[in-house]
C-alpha cells in the first residue's frame, strides 16, 4: 500500500510516518501541508491519502475535495485531534472513507487503513457517538437571529425582522456566539449550519 500523509506538524508527521512504515511495511510519503500534498498527488499515484484537517494554505477537507475531483478512485482518510461533529458531516460529504482520532493505537489505524482499501467506510466510534450525542444548545430566538445573521443582515435589520429591540437582538447573537464558542456571529452561524442547527 502506498500512502500520502499530509500533516503540517513536523513531529506528528514524522512519528506517524515512521510508525506506519515500521508496523505495516507500507510506503509512506510525507507532505508538509495541503499545497505540498496537491503537488505530490499530481506527480505520483497513491492508494490512500491520510490527511489532517487543519493545515495552512489548504485544509484537509479542501485537499480531499480537490483530490476526489482529480482521482475519484483515491481513498481518503482524515486523522485529527478535532472531534467536532460538523467536521464529520463535511468530511463524509467530501467522500472521506475514514475519520480517525490521532490518539488511537497504531494497530487500530493500520486495521482501519486496510478496511478502507477494501472499500469499507471507517469512522471512530467515539466520533460517531459525539456527533450523535450533540445537543442543540440554541433557543429558538437565538436560532432565528443567527439564521438572519447568516444572510448578512445587520443587528438593526435582525431586530426589525424579529420585532424586538436592537439590544435584545444583540443579546441573542451574543448568547449564540458564546454557546458555540465562536469568535463572531459569522462563525457562530457557520458552526450552527454545519451541525444542522439552523
Amino acid at each position: 500500500m502506498k500512502i500520502l500523509l499530509a500533516e503540517d506538524q513536523t513531529m506528528v508527521r514524522t512519528a506517524l510516518a515512521s510508525l506506519l512504515r515500521l508496523e505495516s511495511g507500507y510506503q509512506v510519503d510525507e507532505a508538509i501541508d495541503g499545497a505540498d500534498a496537491q503537488k505530490k498527488l499530481q506527480e505520483y499515484d497513491y492508494d490512500v491519502l491520510l490527511s489532517d484537517i487543519e493545515m495552512p494554505n489548504i485544509s484537509g477537507l479542501e485537499l480531499i475535495q480537490w483530490a476526489h475531483q482529480q482521482q475519484p478512485e483515491l481513498r481518503s482518510v482524515i486523522i485529527t485531534t478535532f472531534s467536532r461533529s460538523g467536521y464529520i458531516k463535511r468530511a463524509i460529504d467530501s467522500g472521506v472513507r475514514g475519520f480517525l482520532l490521532k490518539d488511537a493505537p497504531i494497530d487500530e489505524l493500520i486495521t482501519s487503513l486496510q478496511r478502507v482499501c477494501k472499500g469499507e467506510q471507517v469512522i471512530s466510534n467515539e466520533l460517531l457517538l459525539q456527533a450523535l450525542g450533540q445537543q442543540d444548545p440554541l433557543t429558538n430566538k437565538e436560532r432565528q437571529a443567527l439564521r438572519l445573521a447568516r444572510q448578512g443582515l445587520s443587528t438593526q435589520a435582525i431586530a426589525e425582522q424579529l420585532f424586538i429591540a436592537e439590544g435584545t437582538a444583540r443579546n441573542y447573537l451574543s448568547e449564540a456566539i458564546n454557546k458555540l464558542h465562536a469568535s463572531n456571529r459569522t462563525e457562530a452561524a457557520r458552526i450552527a449550519h454545519q451541525k444542522g442547527w439552523l
